[in-house]
């Protein structure tokens, strides 16, 4: 025999709610999902359970929103059901995607804050070596030769406000080899203000220089012995 639910409208509830009630359905959220996943794979808690090697009453707990799953149990989750997520935008309803992960590291092998934003400087150097020194020039060169630019970044969330106010805010860390091909193209820049100056020394240089004076006669050329 079925059963039927009945509900006393006429109880304790205040119009307000039953209005608010028939306004359904309403958005479940992890519960929900995890009973959508369940209702998916046409398994019961305990099969669900089996699948991802955790007890019945851990999917029970998430079911009734006592608890939630990891993230990486709910990835788990979605990819058995054949579904994926994505995050929007509230504003402008862009998708937004997680940072990359070949994301530029420190020479340790951690990642940068994902807060900051990396700016490029140079070739490595160490910071206490005065630039005409041989180990400074040494350094800079096996920099190069690796690949491995200077990396640098603003601790400070006024400076980092100043900054992006005057540049923009990147929408990632980049990968090694674009800080490295940004270092080349500073390494550019400056060989060509390098050649600008030389010019413009140069141009200075002939403005005080007297020039010898030049004329198109051509010397007359006596016979030996005649003047």
């Amino acid at each position: 025999m079925a059963r039927t639910t009945t509900w006393d409208f006429d109880g304790e509830w205040t119009p307000a709610e039953r209005e608010w009630y028939f306004m359904g359905p309403f958005d479940g959220g992890i519960p929900g999902l995890v009973r959508r996943i369940r209702r998916i794979l046409d398994v019961s808690q305990r099969g669900l359970a089996a699948l991802l090697e955790v007890s019945q009453s851990a999917v029970a707990r998430w079911e009734t929103g006592r608890t939630s799953p990891r993230a990486s149990v709910l990835h788990d989750l979605l990819r058995r059901a054949g579904l994926h997520a994505t995050v929007h935008d509230d504003d402008t309803g862009e998708e937004v995607e997680p940072m990359r992960g070949d994301g530029a590291r420190q020479h340790g092998g951690r990642r940068y804050p994902a807060h900051v934003d990396l700016r490029v400087t140079g070739w490595w150097a160490p910071s206490r070596a005065q630039s005409t020194t041989i180990d400074y020039l040494q350094a800079k060169d096996r920099s190069r030769s690796r690949r491995d630019p200077m990396v640098r970044f603003r601790t400070d969330p006024h400076d980092r406000r100043l900054d992006r106010l005057l540049e923009g805010k990147p929408d990632d860390h980049p990968a090694l080899v674009q800080l490295a091909a940004e270092a080349e193209h500073l390494d550019e820049q400056r060989e060509q203000r390098r050649d600008e100056q030389r010019q413009a020394r140069l141009a200075h240089w002939r403005l005080r220089v007297p020039q010898p004076r030049r004329t198109d006669e051509t010397p007359t050329r006596w016979p030996d012995g005649g003047d």
